[in-house]
């Protein structure tokens, strides 16, 4: 029974599944560290355990979106195939996960192109949605969601409307709006939950290795049952991967953030397949455009 079923039986929303597709040396946590001179001389691990997730996304039955960034689809063109063949979307995370804040308008517009052409072409299927580096579309970029509705994208999936030492738009909503006037762009922000007047983070990545399984089950119940809408979770392929190379130098920080509880993380996912209902974000996109919030004046 695949997601949407499943829902249906139950009477919940079909969460939004996706994962951010970058190798383990192209994360922000490594930034200081390892420059993209460096990527060329590393070793490409993102195949093996792209791989491993469409196995496990069989094994549960379940379809995602997969944000791939085009650095990666260049030199994977048959791991691309292979997703679109397996009926999972296939979706832009720029070039080479440089955060937009850091760019103009006039080179953001230039790595949506490269990136966007690179994925279609080595995939073969058409490039509908994005997801910004490290959900870097935030109250520094007001220019982008209207270079993303001119480019043609129908959905963008780039804020987290949480507050973070890396990232977090806290003033967005929490739920899929129209970011820009005149245009059907749909903004479908990582999920958070409620907790009184705060906002957790509560949409995948670091915060669901390193916590216990109950708070983000907890997370996507109150937001499926007593809010009535749908999650957005992601993760990245290097997080089911523990015998990935340790990188020497970079911060503790980043350190217990990237490595802690990898070896973990793939038990937790197949648990997660299980507990809700999942699909791809064009499919969840096209749903919630009936249904957004508005953008606070």
């Amino acid at each position: 029974m695949n997601g949407q079923m499943q829902a249906a039986a139950r009477g919940a929303p079909v969460n939004g599944l996706s994962v951010d597709v970058e190798d383990w040396f192209q994360v922000g946590a490594f930034e200081t560290v390892i420059t993209r001179e460096d990527w060329a001389g590393l070793s490409l691990r993102v195949e093996r355990n792209c791989d491993a997730i469409l196995a496990l996304f069989a094994d549960a039955g379940v379809q995602a979106t997969f944000f791939t960034l085009g650095w990666i689809a260049e030199r994977a063109p048959a791991m691309m195939r292979r997703i679109a063949a397996a009926g999972h979307e296939i979706a832009s995370h720029g070039w080479d996960h440089e955060r937009v804040f850091r760019m103009t308008p006039e080179t953001f517009r230039a790595d949506l192109a490269r990136s966007r052409k690179t994925i279609e072409d080595a995939s073969g299927v058409v490039v509908r949605g994005y997801r910004a580096p490290s959900f870097s579309i935030d109250a520094r970029t007001p220019w982008a969601h209207r270079v993303l509705a001119e480019e043609g994208y129908a959905y963008s999936s780039s804020v987290a409307p949480v507050v973070h030492d890396h990232y977090g738009w806290r003033e967005a909503p929490r739920f899929a709006f129209h970011p820009v006037d005149g245009h059907d762009l749909l903004e479908i922000p990582v999920t958070t939950a409620r907790l009184g007047e705060r906002r957790l983070a509560a949409g995948g990545g670091g915060f669901f290795r390193v916590l216990p399984y109950g708070f983000t089950r907890w997370a996507i119940a109150q937001v499926n049952r007593e809010e009535g809408r749908p999650a957005v979770f992601y993760f990245h392929p290097w997080e089911i991967d523990p015998e990935q190379p340790r990188v020497a130098g970079a911060p503790l920080r980043s350190r217990f953030r990237h490595y802690t509880n990898l070896a973990r993380m793939e038990a937790k996912l197949r648990r997660l397949t299980r507990d809700f209902a999942w699909g791809r974000m064009d499919e969840l996109a096209r749903r919630e455009a009936e249904n957004p919030v508005r953008m606070a004046a």
